[in-house]
């Protein structure tokens, strides 16, 4: 039997890329996020690896799916609801394309905006 497992951060590096698609976006991790950001970006500084960008996303494992928590900066050209919405197409989208694990949930939070 071959087992295959996609580990979070990998689930999360493609979210911000997805999420990251859509104009005037730029995934940016709350307050919570700042620590474990911290922190991973130093045991891959230590490791010698350059990461793929994963802040500002949270990734909770539901059975074989999962629910992602993104947390972003729109521009203040734009409606934040009509872009929040356009962020969880996108992470809905690429997420499975690009990993095989099925989307349970997308939660956007536009945590500032940038004019």
């Amino acid at each position: 039997m071959i087992e295959t497992v996609v580990s979070a951060p990998a689930v999360a590096a493609v979210a911000v890329h997805a999420a990251e698609r859509v104009a005037g976006v730029r995934v940016q991790p709350g307050v919570a996020g700042l620590v474990s950001s911290v922190v991973r970006a130093a045991r891959q500084q230590i490791k010698g690896l350059q990461p793929a960008p994963v802040e500002g996303v949270r990734v909770r494992w539901s059975g074989a799916a999962v629910a992602l928590e993104v947390d972003v900066v729109i521009s203040g050209q734009d409606q934040a609801a009509a872009v929040a919405r356009a962020v969880q197409r996108s992470v809905q989208a690429l997420v499975p394309e690009l990993t095989g694990v099925a989307v349970e949930s997308v939660v956007v939070t536009v945590v500032d905006v940038a004019w």
